[in-house]
């Protein structure tokens, strides 16, 4: 394995003439698979840098440019393998939870929230939560050949999410989901009593929660509806390839396809500048939210994660909506300009959208360009953080965020060895 890595930064060397940038990408891809994975017998439990719990979403992103190494290294495909099942394990006993910790240990986020399982370090109910896992699962198993993580749990899993994205379909009338967290800004709770606004049939999947982990405003959030969306896509793949399923195969592509036509036929707005364009959210009665969210899954990252359900001419006009001042999430300073999220303060910049840009741009100089700009905001401590100040990179938050590291590898990799 440390060959492998090796090989593949001593190319980001010859790549870059910056030596920082392939030193960034040796320390990030070590720091990971170093002090982030924890064994447990045929499984890992991933931490996300500075906080001790195990992300559904964060854990695949993590593994992210690992996956472009898996036919050279069988060590890395046994550990993808091992966070697969933990993945499994975690949806299995709670496909309401985002978070969990490493065992019963009764560890929260808030204590006073209103699920107490001591396995569950916090039940934001998000829907990238379920379909990253199925995203991680599809590139595995087309890396590898290897089916041995899809067992009698995985095949239950799959239709645990299936089941559970068609009830949210109808979350008013059906959902037993409650978030509720005493004394809580807005975006920390739900309101009325825990089942979130207010919300009309659409076809797309109700998600209290964004990839932010902020309430969402309105219930369907229209790049997790694309996410999952693919993600069932794959599930169906995996259905018909390794359990010989076609029922469940035929129901996940079903239901993919209720929520493409729920995006197409809701979350379209016309936008004054840009013409038609993704909405982020919306709520089936007539509200809806124009911007974008650094965190993934984003309407920047679609053609990154969901490339075959989202339109590219809508796409297109989204993305320079989401990449300039109508975008209120969008930041410009004498340092960078980036996209930002309500989960910061403004005026942060968060370097997982520079890398999503440089990822969706089509463009090896524009990648080169936001590989350096990350480099050049690190405010000289090597790595990657959550966000920092448009005009002061050296007013950062979270000083390890092992995603955020993740995706500066990933880009800067693309550049020295691109996957097309």
């Amino acid at each position: 394995m440390k060959d492998v890595l090796n090989a593949y930064v001593e190319q980001v060397a010859r790549t870059f003439e910056d030596p920082r940038v392939a030193s960034m990408v040796s320390d990030a891809l070590e720091r990971t698979l170093a002090d982030t994975l924890t064994r447990d017998g045929d499984e890992y439990f991933v931490i996300t840098g500075d906080i001790p719990a195990m992300w559904l979403r964060d854990s695949t992103t993590q593994l992210w440019p690992y996956l472009r190494m898996l036919g050279e290294s069988p060590e890395l495909s046994d550990i993808v393998a091992g966070v697969l099942r933990r993945q499994f394990r975690q949806i299995e006993h709670d496909p309401y939870a985002n978070s969990f910790n490493p065992g019963p240990t009764g560890a929260h986020y808030e204590p006073d929230d209103l699920n107490d399982d001591p396995w569950v370090w916090e039940q934001k109910y998000e829907i990238d939560s379920l379909a990253f896992p199925l995203l991680l699962a599809h590139r595995w198993w087309k890396a590898t050949g290897r089916t041995d993580v899809f067992n009698d749990r995985a095949h239950q899993v799959f239709r645990t999410i299936v089941a559970q994205f068609r009830l949210e379909q109808r979350h008013e009338e059906l959902s037993p989901y409650r978030f509720v967290r005493p004394d809580a800004i807005p975006t920390e709770t739900l309101v009325r009593e825990g089942l979130g606004t207010p919300l009309g049939f659409t076809g797309m999947t109700w998600s209290g929660f964004r990839p932010s982990d902020d309430a969402c405003t309105y219930g369907y959030n229209v790049p997790g509806n694309l996410l999952a969306a693919q993600g069932l896509r794959y599930l169906a793949e995996i259905a018909t390839s390794c359990f010989a399923d076609a029922a469940l195969a035929q129901d996940a592509l079903a239901l993919s396809g209720e929520l493409v036509a729920g995006v197409n036929e809701f979350g379209l707005v016309k936008h004054p500048t840009h013409g038609q364009i993704y909405a982020y959210e919306v709520d089936g009665l007539g509200g809806e939210l124009l911007m974008d969210d650094a965190n993934m899954p984003s309407l920047l990252s679609l053609p990154l994660l969901s490339p075959d359900v989202y339109d590219p001419e809508v796409y297109a006009r989204t993305r320079a909506f989401v990449l300039g001042p109508d975008n209120p999430w969008w930041f410009s300073g004498t340092a960078a300009s980036g996209v930002g999220s309500p989960h910061t303060r403004e005026r942060r910049i968060w370097p997982i959208a520079l890398s999503v840009e440089g990822l969706t741009s089509g463009s090896p100089e524009r990648q080169r360009e936001l590989v350096a700009l990350q480099v050049a905001t690190d405010a000289g401590t090597g790595r990657i953080h959550e966000a920092f100040d448009m005009d002061d990179p050296a007013q950062f938050s979270r000083p390890w965020f092992s995603w955020a590291d993740s995706m500066f590898c990933e880009l800067a990799l693309e550049v020295a060895h691109p996957r097309s």
